[in-house]
C-alpha cells in the first residue's frame, strides 16, 4: 500500500474570486490536485455559521452596512483561522482558503471603503503561501446569498441601500481583485498554476 507523501511544513492557499460558486469550484479543483499528495482540507466561507445566522433574520430588519458586512466577514475568518486553518499548518497539513483576505477587501472597495481600513481590518491574517485567482465576469451577482459573500452581502445592500448599483458595484470588485493579481500576487487558476502549488 503506497504512503501518503506528507508536505514539509504547512501551506495556506487563498482562492480569491469574487462568485462564491465560482470560489467553491475553484477550491474543490485546487484541493483535488493536492490531495494525494497532502493531509488538509479546504476552509469555507461563513463556517462560524455567522451569515447563515443573519440570514435568519426578517429582511426588513437586516440592515447592516458594508463596512459592518465587512467586519461580519473578518470575524468569520478569524474564527475559520483559529478553528480550522491555523491548527492544521501547525500539524503541517495543507489549507486551501476559499475565499480568504482579497475578495473580502476588493469588496470593500467596491463599496466605497478606503483600502486602508481594509488592510488594517484583515492584518490579523497571515500572509498565504500561494494565491490562486478565479477568471471574473464583470456581469451582476446572481441573487442566492448562500452562494458567497459578496452575493449575501449584495443582497443585503441592494434591499435597503437604494444608491447600491449592483452591476457597477460586480464590475468595481472585478477590477479590484484584477489589480491585485496584475501585482503579481495571485496567478490565474489554469493548469501551470495548479503545477506550481
Amino acid at each position: 500500500m503506497a504512503h501518503k507523501q506528507k508536505a514539509q511544513g504547512g501551506q495556506l492557499i487563498a482562492v480569491e474570486g469574487t462568485r462564491g460558486k465560482d470560489v467553491a469550484r475553484a477550491a474543490d479543483e485546487v484541493w483535488s490536485r493536492l490531495e494525494d499528495d497532502h493531509d488538509g482540507g479546504i476552509s469555507r466561507w461563513d463556517a462560524s455559521g455567522a451569515f447563515f445566522e443573519l440570514k435568519l433574520a426578517k429582511r426588513k430588519d437586516l440592515t447592516p452596512s458594508p463596512r459592518v458586512l465587512l467586519l461580519v466577514y473578518a470575524a468569520d475568518l478569524a474564527f475559520r483561522l483559529h478553528w480550522q486553518i491555523q491548527p492544521a499548518l501547525a500539524a503541517g497539513h495543507t489549507i486551501v482558503a476559499a475565499p480568504y483576505i482579497e475578495t473580502a477587501i476588493a469588496f470593500g472597495e467596491a463599496a466605497g471603503l478606503s483600502k486602508k481600513w481594509l488592510t488594517e481590518l484583515f492584518r490579523f491574517a497571515p500572509k498565504p503561501d500561494a494565491c490562486v485567482h478565479v477568471k471574473e465576469k464583470k456581469a451582476g451577482w446572481k441573487d442566492k446569498p448562500t452562494d458567497g459573500f459578496a452575493e449575501f452581502a449584495n443582497v443585503v445592500l441592494k434591499s435597503t441601500r437604494p444608491d447600491w448599483r449592483e452591476r457597477e458595484r460586480r464590475a468595481s470588485a472585478v477590477d479590484a481583485l484584477g489589480r491585485f493579481v496584475d501585482g503579481k500576487r495571485c496567478r490565474a487558476l489554469k493548469k501551470k498554476a495548479l503545477r506550481a502549488l
